[in-house]
């Protein structure tokens, strides 16, 4: 458990509320803006998951999420507008050393403290403190699809077709095709 789940867990909560039931096929779509345990919360709680096609990941470093429901358009955008509590200066050096590889019991009980009382904030804080939730008609992003796989010529790994690039007419995965151009 840590803060970021509990933010997740905040904003699957108030999508669903708003947006109804969690998917069940790609009825609800999300778009998330980044890749923080706050998504796993957001696979969990909505049915929005990579493997439906329905959980769509913009690489921005926001903390937004997007929800549509199908096939109407209907959607919020929620963004976490929430200051996280401030630390003791105990805290921080505690947090300095965990990330510099301490893992020491006085060093981790302290760590594990801090994140306890984070979750409780975020837990416990008002939503319209947490969140900024606005609605409105959302462009639908297309269904999911499903594409032949095709045989890298280099390697040999399977790689979907529309993202197989063409070296010499031949297919070539991503990695392989970027090898190839680096040894030009």
């Amino acid at each position: 458990m840590c803060p970021g789940l509990a933010v997740g867990y905040r904003v699957a909560l108030a999508a669903l509320r708003e947006l109804g039931q969690r998917a069940v096929d790609e009825e609800l779509v999300a778009v998330v803006e980044n890749d923080s345990c706050a998504v796993d919360a957001v696979q969990v709680m909505t049915g929005c998951t990579f493997g439906k096609g329905n959980l769509l990941f913009r690489d921005y470093g926001k903390q937004a999420y997007t929800f549509i429901r199908r096939p109407g358009g209907q959607g919020l955008r929620i963004s976490v507008d929430w200051a996280s509590p401030g630390e003791t200066p105990e805290e921080s050096e505690a947090w300095r050393k965990f990330s510099a590889g301490d893992r020491s019991a006085e060093v981790m009980d302290m760590v594990h403290a801090r994140k306890s009382r984070k979750i409780q904030a975020v837990l416990s804080a008002p939503e319209d403190e947490l969140l900024s939730i606005t609605h409105g008609q959302m462009e639908l992003p297309p269904e999911a699809r499903i594409y032949h796989s095709l045989r890298c010529s280099r390697c040999g790994e399977k790689v979907m077709e529309p993202r197989a690039v063409l070296r010499g007419g031949q297919p070539h995965c991503i990695p392989c095709s970027e090898a190839l151009q680096d040894d030009n």
